[in-house]
């Protein structure tokens, strides 16, 4: 039992988790939070092209595979609201993930743009 534990305990210790820690919520939750709060930012995590196809408004374009240490130069604010989507859901998940793993801890993953209730713009 002693043994089960030790190796329990350094399991946590070292992060074996298999998902890092972000909430999941729909299109309709996200543009309630955008209208309710003031402090957040809103990242779409899609290629650069995609964005300028059509984006949510205010949101900021920051590639799902450009999402590593660096990025912390743009979000400077760990603890700082932070709405993720993409096109469909994968990317946004994926990078949801990342930037838990980097630290960030109130990010909330919506989905895809396709199933966005809010207002989209073009560059």
């Amino acid at each position: 039992m002693k043994k089960i534990l030790t190796v329990l305990l350094g399991l946590s210790l070292f992060g074996c988790s298999s998902k890092a820690n972000y909430h999941q919520i729909d299109g309709q939750r996200a543009l309630d939070m955008m209208n309710n709060e003031t402090d957040y930012i809103i990242i779409d995590v899609r290629t650069e092209s995609e964005y300028q196809q059509g984006h949510i408004k205010n949101a900021i374009n920051i590639p799902n595979e450009t999402i590593d240490e660096s990025v912390s130069e743009i979000l400077t604010d760990k603890d700082q609201l932070l709405l993720v989507y993409c096109r469909s859901g994968n990317r946004s998940k994926q990078a949801s993930e990342k930037l838990a793993k980097l630290g960030y801890s109130n990010i909330y993953e919506f989905g895809g743009i396709s199933d966005f209730p809010g207002e989209i713009v073009n560059q």
